[in-house]
């Protein structure tokens, strides 16, 4: 399958024309309804297409992902690269039939969505998004795959992870957020008091700072 049926996905449409996108990548293990209420945290007002995607992945010992887990930071590089591509392929049809730029695009997940989201937001080659929320994940390091950290300069990324996460340990979090920052990007952090979640308050502040990362955004 190609376009946008190459994954499965569940639509949360705009109330009218869409001002952006909205897409959420879920964690390991789950599926494309994990994150699917977030959409309405996030915007309340319905002012841009909702999508959350199933990764394409069945795995012990069951649920989704998006690739084999090897450790952290290094996914396993075939299912990794695979789903890089399909996703990658994805996610630009998804735009286009919607009539929307990557300009126009959020992209976030949580845990395996979030370092899927750095892949597919900063790997080389790749459009850049609006903005991007990283939740409890990690940057990826895969032999043959590059982040592209250049020209970052002001660029909206929102990190969030928990400070007793025994999944992603926090220091993983930190290391995205220090590396964002030193390429000059404009990062928003949160270290919350939790595990390997996702801190609902933060959540709620995310909706005015998406407000703020669209109101500036040139055209589609």
């Amino acid at each position: 399958m190609t376009g946008t049926d190459a994954l499965v996905h569940v639509v949360r449409p705009p109330t009218g024309d869409p001002a952006g996108a909205l897409v959420l990548l879920h964690g390991r293990g789950t599926s494309e309804y994990d994150l699917r209420p977030l959409l309405e945290v996030l915007d309340p007002h319905r002012r841009l297409l909702g999508v959350t995607p199933r990764a394409p992945l069945t795995l012990p010992p069951g649920g989704a992902h998006w690739y084999i887990s090897r450790g952290i930071p290094g996914p396993d590089p075939k299912t990794f690269d695979e789903s890089f591509e399909l996703v990658s392929g994805w996610l630009d049809a998804l735009l286009e039939e919607n009539g929307l730029g990557h300009s126009r695009l959020i992209l976030g997940g949580f845990s395996q969505g979030t370092v899927m989201s750095y892949a597919l937001g900063l790997g080389a080659g790749r459009p850049r998004p609006r903005a991007i929320i990283a939740l409890s994940g990690f940057m990826p390091e895969v032999p043959g795959f590059e982040l592209d950290l250049a020209g970052l300069e002001g660029y909206p990324v929102a990190l969030g992870h928990g400070t007793y996460d025994p999944v992603i340990p926090l220091e993983w979090g930190e290391r995205a957020r220090d590396r964002l920052v030193e390429a000059g990007a404009d990062v928003t952090w949160r270290e919350s008091p939790m595990p390997h979640a996702v801190d609902p308050d933060y959540l709620a502040e995310l909706a005015g700072w998406i407000t703020d990362v669209l109101g500036d955004a040139d055209g589609a």
